[in-house]
């Protein structure tokens, strides 16, 4: 399909800086089939839900993945994105002509690593030197990677730390928050659980990937970038006999949402996973693992935004997205939500 019919106007105050406080007094428009739109907010999820329902999370951790250094007097800023093993990540490279095989580039807190390889992408492979774990100098002399749509217009500070971490994060290796569920708090747990609406969670650990933009014509000749992901056999078990007693598996976010997918077989059913996943949704794809998808409200042109048409229909988001802009939705990561029932 070309890209440009995914395209849309979206105006740059509708872009969240901040998140809602409290998280659950976000916004939430419900869109449910081919019936109107429904303005309501987060708190209200478990009205709009049944019992038996199974929410999905992500339990991913954001890690401060962002860091500013220099190779001799070269300014290099890098956003791990991907770990290869202990001591080796994947990252996008800001001002990387002024780097070569070898350079050693120094950041803050004694922090040094070796650009070891150049991909096809453009991003390299950065061996960090030392026996600390990655993660231990990260939290040295890293910063949290917030989007560009949101860095580009303010500093990052301490207050995101928290704000773009949600209270399920357990599992350290996301480098972009898995957003959907930054809108929970323990107080719509609860009322959840009051409900009868079950949770489940899975892991994938988002890259910085997901902020790249389209740059192909067509969709076809779009390449996604791997993420690492795992469902084990116990969970898989849940979700299967969950919806095999008339319960609905509802994804908060595409993430949970592209995992699922990637376990589930033809014959809709969940299977263990694990390992990388570059699944690719769009117009025409037949869901096999999920029945709803809460969800933030996306880029034009975005492969999420293409994944939403795929579950609603393109010419239906296109009009869920005009009301959301012209009702003064808040967009993006630390926007309002949706939610999606086809």
């Amino acid at each position: 399909m070309r890209v440009d019919l995914f395209d849309f106007d979206l105006p740059t105050e509708r872009i969240a800086l901040r998140p809602a406080k409290p998280r659950d007094a976000a916004r939430m428009l419900v869109v449910e089939g081919d019936a109107l739109f429904s303005d309501r907010h987060v708190r209200d999820l478990p009205q709009r839900l049944r019992k038996g329902d199974v929410l999905v999370f992500n339990d991913t951790r954001v890690i401060p993945a962002q860091l500013e250094g220099r190779r001799g007097e070269a300014r290099i800023g890098a956003t791990l994105h991907k770990r290869i093993d202990l001591r080796r990540w994947q990252a996008f490279v800001r001002n990387a002509k002024r780097l070569k095989l070898g350079d050693r580039i120094e950041f803050p807190a004694e922090v040094t690593a070796i650009a070891e390889a150049r991909h096809d992408d453009g991003s390299w492979t950065l061996a960090f030197e030392g026996d600390e774990p990655v993660e231990v100098l990260l939290e040295r002399a890293g910063r949290m990677p917030l989007p560009p749509y949101i860095a580009g217009k303010r500093e990052t500070d301490e207050a995101d730390r928290s704000d773009y971490q949600t209270m399920f994060a357990r599992e350290k290796g996301a480098v972009a928050a898995p957003t959907a569920a930054l809108h929970f708090t323990p107080e719509l747990v609860d009322r959840l659980d009051e409900a009868g609406i079950a949770r489940e969670t899975l892991t994938l650990h988002v890259g910085a990937g997901t902020f790249l933009p389209v740059k192909a014509d067509d969709t076809a000749d779009h390449k996604m970038h791997a993420e690492w992901g795992r469902i084990d056999q116990a969970t898989a078990d849940r979700l299967n006999a969950a919806r095999m007693a008339g319960g609905r598996l509802i994804a908060v976010g595409t993430t949970s949402l592209r995992l699922l997918e990637s376990a589930a077989g033809d014959d809709n059913v969940i299977r263990p996973f694990e390992g990388d996943t570059s699944i690719f949704i769009t117009p025409g794809y037949r869901f096999k693992a999920i029945d709803g998808l809460m969800t933030n409200f996306h880029l034009p042109k975005s492969t999420l935004f293409m994944l939403v048409s795929a579950l609603m229909g393109l010419e239906k988001m296109q009009a869920v997205y005009a009301h959301a802009i012209a009702e003064e939705y808040r967009f993006y990561s630390y926007g309002d939500s949706s939610l999606l029932l086809p």
